[in-house]
């Protein structure tokens, strides 16, 4: 075997340019898929970060009616059978294997009811939070102070903002100690807050901004969960935010405390019931639409191979033909027809096999000039990258099959008779 390696190098050396365009076809081929394969696993990684946000691992349990995420205003209350989440429901939330941290809320969207100065604030949402929000959410006070145990237990109106609805409100100026009425109850901003780990979504197009931009304008005002009642009705049902233990944990964690709060109502309306955002599937959605359109691709890129694969046969076909007297050679001292079949089998092989590698590295430098020209995410996938140079010597040796073959089988006499 190492023999017939050293002869195919020494061959494929003796004829630089002919082994060179012989390899261009599958060069192109395999580079042509490398890229776009990276550039499917760029797109893919992309879309799930997008969605799930860089480390974060959480998702909204909320309350649907018929398939969209119900509100309660003031033109909408609460609907029949849902009560707050309980303390008790909570553990049993944060007990399960994929979860690590659980936390509930109630939230008015855009509520008209809230003003600075007589000023009234469009750009900002309430929440009401618990103890555990800002850890599970990953959110940290950058001004100010975070809510203790007395601001629950003394049901104090006191507020937190996260950066954006402080930047919306209050400009450069401090927020810190000033006051914003809320159904006309004032409210004393202790702290400004800020995502730990804030994500921004990669956006290249209108599309991408409507896909994924969301809320990224809209701010939160944050007050103690004990606090709600005194602006707002005391017993409306929560929302769940829970925080997965891994990303692959999320599909999981949602699932089953969708089940758990389920178990909770005691509605007769069956088109209200707890669901996770699944944004697993959301990515997975976008994922199949990106690999859909890709993969045609691919197949076009293939083409390029088949190609390769046939120049290769018609250039072993021409070695066979000139190397007649030295088969009959061989053949005339003692060499096996299994031999001769391996000999031209292995130059096949290798010289689609550096056809490959050469490929592969063509696609990577493709792939590293679409992203810098276009912007589009990749990532290299070095189990393509393995696969596509195995592929390539797997073509060497099917289209090299029946050239090896017809050497193998020539007659000694009349291969050293043919001049």
């Amino acid at each position: 075997m190492l023999e017939n390696i050293r002869l195919s190098f020494q061959g494929i050396w003796s004829h630089k340019m002919r082994s060179f365009l012989t390899m261009l076809g599958i060069i192109i081929g395999i580079a042509s898929i490398i890229s776009i394969v990276s550039t499917i696993k760029g797109t893919n990684e992309e879309i799930k970060n997008n969605l799930i946000g860089s480390g974060n691992n959480t998702l909204s349990v909320m309350i649907y009616n018929q398939g969209y995420a119900y509100t309660i205003d003031s033109w909408q209350g609460p609907p029949d059978g849902f009560q707050e989440v309980s303390d008790e429901t909570c553990e049993k939330i944060r007990a399960l294997d994929s979860v690590e941290n659980v936390t509930r809320y109630n939230e008015r969207q855009y509520s008209e009811s809230i003003y600075y100065k007589g000023e009234a604030l469009q750009s900002v949402s309430v929440r009401s939070i618990d103890m555990n929000y800002f850890d599970t959410v990953g959110y940290m006070i950058r001004t100010g102070r975070n809510f203790i145990e007395s601001d629950y237990k003394n049901f104090r109106k006191v507020l937190i903002m996260d950066r954006t609805a402080a930047d919306n409100v209050f400009g450069n100026d401090d927020p810190i100690g000033k006051t914003i009425e809320i159904n006309k109850a004032p409210f004393t901003v202790i702290g400004v807050a800020e995502q730990s780990r804030k994500f921004t979504p990669n956006i290249n197009s209108i599309e991408d901004y409507y896909t994924y931009a969301n809320d990224d304008a809209v701010g939160y005002l944050f007050m103690p969960k004990a606090s709600w009642p005194i602006v707002y009705r005391y017993d409306e049902p929560e929302n769940v935010i829970v925080k997965a233990v891994s990303v692959d944990d999320m599909e999981d964690a949602g699932k089953d405390t969708e089940d758990i709060l389920n178990a909770t109502v005691a509605s007769t309306q069956t088109d209200f019931k707890y669901k996770a955002d699944d944004v697993l599937q959301r990515a997975q959605k976008l994922q199949d639409m990106s690999a859909a359109t890709n993969n045609q691709l691919i197949w076009i890129a293939s083409i390029s191979l088949l190609v390769g694969g046939i120049g290769v046969m018609n250039i072993m076909l021409v070695s066979v033909t000139e190397r007649t007297n030295e088969i009959g050679l061989k053949k005339a001292i003692g060499a096996r027809k299994g031999s001769i079949l391996g000999q031209f089998l292995t130059e096949a092989a290798v010289l689609t096999s550096i056809g490959g590698i050469i490929g592969v590295a063509s696609g990577i430098g493709m792939a590293q000039v679409i992203n810098k020209i276009s912007g589009v995410a990749v990532s290299i996938d070095v189990v393509a990258s393995v696969i596509a140079v195995v592929f390539s010597m797997l073509i060497g040796l099917i289209f090299g099959l029946l050239p090896s073959v017809k050497a193998a089988n020539l007659d000694p006499i009349e291969a050293l008779r043919r001049e």
